[in-house]
C-alpha cells in the first residue's frame, strides 16, 4: 500500500495521499489546508491525482479542496448528510478559524455499504455519525489485501472527536465507536488529527471506548 501523510491547515489535520504503482493513479483523503507540498509530490513523482475523499465536511477537513478540483473534477466524495457543509462552508467553522472556503456545488456523495473501485483499491464507506452527522469512515483495501481504516475525526489516538459543534451527537458517536469495536484489533487505524493507532491500542487504552 502505498501512501504518504501531510499535516495540512491551522489545525495540523492529516491529509493522506495513496496511489497504485502500475498505474500511478492517486486519491487523497481531507485536503485540509493548502495543497502546495501535496502537489509537489504529485508532480514530482509523475503521479494522476484521480479523486478526493472526505471523512466529513468540517473547513479543517475541505479547506484546500478547491486548489485540488483542476485535477479531480467532480470525483469529490462525501458523506450524504454533510453535503450541505460542503456547498455552504460558512455554516460552520469557517470564521472561528479565520479560513476562507467557497462552496462546491459538484461533487458525489456515498453511504453505508458504498463501495468505490480504484485502480489498486477498494474502498468501502462506513456511516460513523456523531462527530458530524455525516462522517464516514472509509475501510481501504490494496490489491495485496492489506486493509486499513481511515477514521476521520470519529476516533483518534486515545480520543475521540468532539460532539459540541453543529450536528455533534455524543450518543450517535458512541453508537458509531461499538461498530467500530468490532472489527478486529490489528486493523490499522489512520485517524484525522494526531498518530496513527490500531483497534487493538484503542480498545486497551481508550478511555472513551465503549464496554
Amino acid at each position: 500500500m502505498q501512501y504518504k501523510r501531510f499535516s495540512l491547515g491551522a489545525l495540523w489535520t492529516n491529509g493522506y495521499l495513496f496511489w497504485d504503482d502500475e498505474t500511478r493513479d492517486a486519491f487523497f483523503v481531507d485536503p485540509g489546508g493548502k495543497t502546495k507540498a501535496v502537489t509537489k509530490f504529485i508532480e514530482d513523482n509523475n503521479l494522476n491525482l484521480k479523486m478526493i475523499l472526505l471523512t466529513h465536511g468540517h473547513i479543517d477537513h475541505i479547506a484546500g479542496i478547491h486548489e485540488l478540483v483542476p485535477y479531480v473534477g467532480d470525483n469529490i466524495y462525501i458523506g450524504k448528510n454533510d453535503a450541505f457543509m460542503l456547498k455552504h462552508p460558512s455554516r460552520q467553522l469557517q470564521a472561528l478559524l479565520g479560513v476562507n472556503c467557497d462552496g462546491l456545488e459538484n461533487f458525489k456523495t456515498v453511504d453505508e455499504g458504498s463501495v468505490i473501485d480504484f485502480p489498486g483499491y477498494k474502498i468501502k464507506v462506513m456511516e460513523t455519525p456523531g462527530h458530524t452527522e455525516g462522517s464516514v469512515c472509509y475501510f481501504i483495501t490494496d490489491k495485496d489485501g492489506h486493509n486499513i481504516l481511515i477514521s476521520g475525526d470519529t476516533l483518534f489516538a486515545q480520543s475521540v472527536g468532539r460532539t459540541d459543534l453543529e450536528g455533534g451527537d455524543s450518543l450517535k458517536l458512541e453508537n458509531s465507536l461499538r461498530r467500530l469495536a468490532e472489527l478486529h484489533d490489528s486493523l490499522h487505524v489512520m485517524p484525522g488529527h494526531g498518530p496513527d493507532t490500531s483497534i487493538g491500542e484503542e480498545r486497551e487504552l481508550n478511555p472513551y471506548w465503549p464496554k
